[in-house]
């Protein structure tokens, strides 16, 4: 038995960790919130990182994939609005340069670079570097931190959890991400960093962190584009000496499904947040494979910002995703209402009415039975509305 506290202060709550987060001119629209953020621990801490599937991962991600096998760090600096992506060999040695410049600030081991914002120019070292003059290294920030690496997000995403167990030993695990837009099912836009003082072993740190990214952040969709530095990071300094596997497992999936959902309630420019839950699949890969579809589709998203309950563009999407399906056997319900099914193909005045209730709701669920085995699988989305296109037509300015 073991139990989960939230507590509030994020990353403040984990001991020997230590955040916080400074303006160095490259955020202007607003001076307040900084652009420059550090995570870093007392004592060196086993890492593990799961990061995008795009073919052109930033410098900052191969920079990570340069060092040995198993190695430590302690110190991650994040910066926002430069992505260092598409950068090619310039941009790893801008990392590098940036690093000497901190170890005569202070001693790190094998510091972790994290970045996001417009991709393809590169980064401004003397603005980062400056950073350096401005951290106070022994703050607890939480908040500032979480702020600094915003780019669209409309709110600072972070949670914390404490885990007591049943000897009246505990340990703490806490993470920020970012993320608004290119959100999508296979890493989607976004950057995570989680810290814990387990006392994990390395080995699971790897298979948890993986299996939990499958079960949150890949399930999840605004626009279905995936960027060149989606990355999670979990660092882990043991300083509590407490583990427990199941518990940490429960806090670290409770801990990243919530991120998620946040990430997709601040998705750019949405208003409601949808379940699509594909079930009577003849596999997993197929119904993972109509989920994601439908989360992804442009023209649900549009249908579900109109409010306008319109099966055929759930059941077209299904039929274009390659999977085994067969109209007869479909039925497609929103919540518990039924939308489709062979005997009942159209909405009549009383069914038409109720879907509209349902899809005024800021969440509810589409669920699609294909009545042809036992597979299930559910993915995030949420609408696509005008203020989308607002968003990201104006990025870069």
């Amino acid at each position: 038995m073991f139990n989960l506290i939230s507590l509030k202060n994020s990353l403040a709550n984990v001991e020997g960790f230590f955040c916080d987060g400074v303006n160095v001119g490259m955020r202007t629209d607003n001076p307040d919130q900084g652009d420059v953020a550090f995570i870093r621990s007392d004592i060196a801490c086993d890492v593990s990182a799961v990061f995008t599937s795009n073919k052109f991962q930033a410098a900052p991600l191969q920079h990570y994939q340069r060092y040995p096998k198993d190695f430590q760090t302690d110190f991650i600096l994040i910066n926002a609005k430069n992505a260092n992506a598409m950068t090619g060999e310039r941009g790893i040695d801008d990392i590098n340069t940036i690093f000497k410049t901190l170890a005569k600030k202070r001693s790190v081991l094998n510091p972790i670079m994290s970045s996001t914002g417009v991709i393809g120019y590169p980064l401004s070292i003397e603005k980062i570097t400056s950073a350096f003059e401005k951290f106070d290294f022994d703050a607890k920030h939480a908040d500032k931190t979480a702020k600094s690496i915003m780019t669209t997000d409309s709110f600072q995403k972070e949670l914390c959890f404490k885990v007591e167990l049943e000897n009246s030993s505990s340990f703490t695990i806490a993470a920020i991400c970012k993320g608004a837009g290119m959100i999508n099912p296979a890493m989607a836009t976004m950057l995570c960093f989680i810290i814990t003082d387990a006392n994990i072993p390395k080995s699971d740190m790897d298979e948890l962190l993986t299996k939990s990214v499958n079960q949150s952040f890949n399930t999840i969709s605004v626009d279905g584009d995936t960027s060149t530095n989606d990355s999670v990071i979990m660092m882990a300094n043991r300083q509590s000496q407490a583990y427990d596997k199941e518990a940490f497992e429960v806090a670290l999936n409770r801990l990243t499904k919530e991120l998620s959902q946040l990430i997709l309630r601040d998705g750019e420019g949405s208003n409601k947040v949808v379940a699509f839950e594909v079930k009577g699949a003849q596999s997993l890969a197929d119904a993972k494979q109509a989920s994601a579809a439908l989360s992804n589709s442009l023209l649900v998203k549009t249908a579900l910002f109109g409010e306008d309950p319109n099966w055929g563009r759930i059941a077209s999407t299904i039929g274009a995703s390659g999977i085994a399906c067969d109209a007869d056997k479909l039925i497609i319900k929103y919540d518990n209402l039924l939308i489709y099914s062979k005997e009942f193909p159209v909405l009549d005045e009383e069914r038409e009415s109720k879907a509209n209730v349902i899809m005024k709701k800021e969440s509810f669920s589409i669920s699609c039975d294909l009545g042809l085995g036992d597979f299930s699988f559910t993915s995030y989305g949420c609408d696509l509305s005008y203020e989308y296109v607002k968003i990201n037509a104006d990025y870069r300015t």
